[in-house]
């Protein structure tokens, strides 16, 4: 479980294909001696494991699934990257509940500038899109940001000078691509109400039907 909130900007010093996948070793400025092999770190909002350290460095085992279903199998060595470690207990969340599952892949449309900030136009898959709330959370490459302007799969976002500084949106320009994660709690209660709307849609017809029946 993450926040959304991005602790460290790596660096990918290698990317070793396997049988499996990939390995790819950052070079990051987190306190790694307080990081064990086995432990969970976000990377690029994608939840990964870290198999081994070094000095100034982790390695992470990227399946082929991963490859296939985020980003991650687009990063060259030089490229910067997100990192989060995951959430602990006593941990502020200043961002929103993350799993680092991601969903799918999307784009940023547009980058406009609205003062020291910028305004970003993304475009979803359309199975993430129907998790889009105006005013509510969605994860991008593994940063928490707000949704609003929702016009069918493409909403906008504004991201002030520190996330642009932080993370690696502030890098990436229109027609690049980032990790979609949607807000777990709306795909929860999707899931919760799923069977009850279905239900009273048909409780509605079978009453609409005996009604027309008793005329």
């Amino acid at each position: 479980m993450f926040t959304g909130i991005i602790e460290d900007l790596g660096t990918v010093a290698a990317v070793k294909g396997s049988p499996a996948g990939a390995v790819l070793t950052i070079r990051t400025a987190l306190p790694l001696a307080r990081v064990k092999l086995g432990e969970s770190i976000a990377i690029n909002g994608a939840c990964m494991t870290v198999t081994a350290k070094r000095k100034g460095a982790i390695m992470v085992d990227v399946s082929a699934e991963s490859l296939r279903r985020t980003v991650l199998g687009d990063l060259q060595p030089g490229d910067r990257v997100n990192l989060e470690r995951c959430l602990t207990l006593g941990k502020l969340i200043g961002g929103h509940l993350v799993s680092g599952h991601v969903d799918g892949v999307g784009r940023i449309v547009s980058i406009t500038p609205e003062g020291a900030s910028r305004l970003y136009a993304f475009e979803v898959p359309a199975a993430a899109a129907r998790y889009l709330v105006e005013k509510g959370s969605i994860t991008l490459d593994g940063v928490s940001l707000t949704v609003f302007a929702i016009r069918g799969r493409r909403f906008s976002a504004a991201l002030i000078p520190h996330t642009l500084k932080l993370t690696t949106l502030g890098r990436k320009g229109p027609g690049d691509r980032v990790n979609v994660e949607s807000d777990m709690l709306v795909k929860y209660v999707e899931r919760m109400l799923g069977p009850a709307s279905a239900n009273g849609r048909k409780r509605a017809a079978a009453t609409a039907a005996a009604l027309g029946d008793a005329l």
